[in-house]
């Protein structure tokens, strides 16, 4: 099949990442013409002069519309795309030069409508951006739900870094209004469409993450929030890797309070499991200062994500609440 590659990116206020991003662009070790779509999703401060300066080396549409969330603006760009396999990129990501060589590599071979890769930290990224992307992808924090050599199959690619051929795209009419969650759900509509889903290794992208601790605390929450809604819709979604983070700060709370009233022993899982932590991250990113905000990253991720992962089952498994009433944050109109 001849593959017509067209990257779909949809910018909200962030001229400069668009700006990392594109030069990464021009060092794609890529032979054949592919296009690049910028959808400019309601910006105060656009990217159109970032952009102007690449329309002589690099194939660029740019649009710009009104405000209508991640998901609707990448519908927008795929609707307007030339190319016949869309891939869907955040603008806070760095392409590696390999990326759409593994990529073109791995559909010819396998050929799929869905794919996804995985997210990694550049070295340029600050301590706080390496923790972060530590907890985010590591094994022993999310279960290797965001990518890893075991999952080549069945995979739920995230829309950082995320591949849909036209037809899929065509048939399943793209992304939803929820967000976050639209990636996951249309993964799992594609697959329901008869459509393939895989993980591509080695075709990362750096995931930058221009982040705060709060914003950081406020991002994991709406992905527990969304996680409830996401298995209602499609139940063969639910992993008991999703409790995890839940089980984590009940366990974390009941430990602590065995420990004051009863024996300290109690808290030695939770310290092991911290140290463990601690240990693995200051390995992999040769930092034990890394290694530290990592712990801390840690329990931001696990008590964000895990008490709002509570509150959205009770409303929306337990009292059966309709998901758009109960958390119109959550949804685009």
């Amino acid at each position: 099949m001849n593959l017509d590659f067209s990257f779909i990116i949809p910018v909200y206020n962030r001229p400069r990442e668009i700006l990392e991003l594109l030069e990464s662009f021009k060092v794609l070790e890529f032979e054949s013409p592919y296009e690049i779509v910028i959808v400019e999703d309601g910006s105060t401060e656009t990217s159109e002069e970032i952009v102007d300066q690449f329309r002589s080396t690099l194939n660029i549409s740019y649009y710009i519309k009104d405000n209508s969330g991640p998901g609707d603006s990448r519908n927008y760009g795929m609707a307007r795309a030339k190319g016949n396999y869309f891939i869907i990129l955040d603008s806070d990501v760095i392409l590696p030069p390999h990326y759409l060589n593994t990529v073109s590599a791995f559909l010819s071979n396998t050929y799929c409508d869905c794919f996804g890769g995985a997210d990694a930290a550049h070295p340029s990224f600050t301590k706080l951006q390496k923790a972060i992307n530590y907890v985010m992808t590591s094994f022993l924090t999310t279960g290797g739900i965001r990518g890893n050599k075991t999952q080549i199959g069945d995979f739920e690619p995230r829309s950082f870094n995320m591949g849909i051929s036209r037809e899929a795209f065509e048939q399943t009419s793209g992304f939803g209004k929820i967000h976050p969650g639209e990636d996951p759900d249309l993964s799992h509509r594609i697959r329901k469409a008869g459509f393939k889903t895989r993980f591509v290794p080695g075709a990362y992208v750096y995931h930058k993450r221009r982040i705060s601790w709060r914003k950081f605390y406020m991002q994991v929450t709406k992905f527990g929030l969304v996680r409830p809604i996401l298995s209602k819709w499609h139940p063969e979604s639910a992993k008991i890797t999703f409790w995890f983070p839940s089980v984590f700060t009940l366990g974390f709370f009941i430990s602590l309070l065995l420990a004051f009233l009863l024996n300290w022993f109690y808290a030695i899982p939770v310290i092991f499991y911290i140290m463990l932590i601690l240990i693995d991250a200051s390995i992999k990113n040769r930092s034990v200062e890394i290694g530290f905000m990592a712990v801390i990253a840690l329990f931001v991720q696990f008590f964000g994500y895990g008490l709002a992962f509570l509150k959205s089952t009770f409303y929306i498994r337990i009292l059966n609440k309709q998901a758009r009433k109960q958390f119109p944050q959550l949804f685009f109109e």
